[in-house]
């Protein structure tokens, strides 16, 4: 089992920036691939970005690419991400997540099997 809390999340003008934390623990944090999903009001959950456990490899939703920083800290069982330029579509609620087992592939959303309890962003036009 792992949990997960984020924070960071609040109401920024459109242009501004916002760093989500999530802390995780129950597993060994370097050897959990990390992501962030989000969910808008009436659309479906969007994979946004990912980190790999080892090497750091990184994803990005189109969307984001630019704008938004995925990172981690191993030593304080942290994923970071620095959203920047941020847009009135940027809204919603923001999960972090970690994938399931070490062999999970980063890539695949359906590989994070824990998601934290969200925080919620909000862009103003």
């Amino acid at each position: 089992q792992v949990q997960l809390v984020e924070s960071g999340g609040g109401l920024v003008q459109a242009g501004g920036s916002l760093r989500l934390s999530c802390v995780a623990s129950g597993r060994t944090f370097s050897s959990i691939h990390m992501g962030w999903f989000r969910q808008a009001p009436g659309k479906e959950r969007e994979f946004v970005a990912a980190m790999s456990r080892s090497v750091g490899y990184r994803y990005y939703t189109d969307s984001v690419k630019g704008r938004f920083t995925i990172s981690r800290d191993n030593a304080k069982n942290t994923v970071y991400l620095q959203m920047n330029s941020l847009k009135p579509e940027d809204t919603g609620v923001y999960y972090c997540a970690a994938a399931g087992s070490p062999t999970s592939n980063y890539l695949r959303p359906d590989e994070y099997a824990y998601r934290g309890q969200g925080t919620q962003v909000t862009v103003s036009s």
